[in-house]
């Protein structure tokens, strides 16, 4: 942690440029690990004087990166995310609870038009009055939101997930 401070209720951003959304996912029978990050990532949200939170998280859906420019051509196809039908994949945030350093954000997840709730646990990893770090980690699967509708022994399972989220004040 940085600071001790306490973040000031308002409206927050998120600071694109100091947060990552990565992921990744096994293929070829569990062997291999393919890892991305989403290059556009957009959002932001509101705290409460209570302490409780909510806001939103947005990704474009044709920005993900994996240092391969066929696959992640594959990726943004009708067979993963679809990205000329579902530009965004989209996290709500409904409610987050603070208990400490520790968040439960109790939110729905978009892909694909696809919305499905989505309870992540995360933790604070900077907490100053102006600038706030969350970090999470998580598991989706893919198929609750249409992608990898094809079983095949090269790609199935589950999507492993990591934020490391900076929000600063919006003033």
């Amino acid at each position: 942690m940085s600071s001790n401070e306490t973040p000031a209720p308002g409206a927050w951003r998120l600071d694109a440029g100091s947060s990552t959304v990565s992921l990744g996912h096994k293929t070829f029978w569990g062997l291999v690990t393919v890892k991305g990050e989403f290059r556009t990532v957009t959002g932001g949200g509101e705290l409460a004087a209570d302490g409780t939170a909510r806001g939103e998280l947005t990704l474009a859906a044709d920005s993900l990166d994996t240092k391969n420019a066929k696959r992640d051509e594959h990726l943004r196809s009708a067979d993963f995310f679809d990205a000329a039908n579902h530009p965004e994949l989209r996290f709500e945030a409904r409610e987050i609870r603070s208990s400490g350093d520790a968040l439960t954000i109790d939110g729905a997840l978009t892909v694909r038009g696809t919305t499905e709730p989505v309870t992540l646990t995360a933790r604070r990893t900077e907490t100053a009055a102006h600038a706030v770090r969350v970090e999470a980690e998580t598991t989706i699967d893919p198929r609750r939101f249409g992608v990898l509708k094809k079983k095949s022994g090269m790609v199935k399972g589950d999507t492993a997930v990591r934020l490391s989220l900076r929000f600063v004040a919006a003033s």
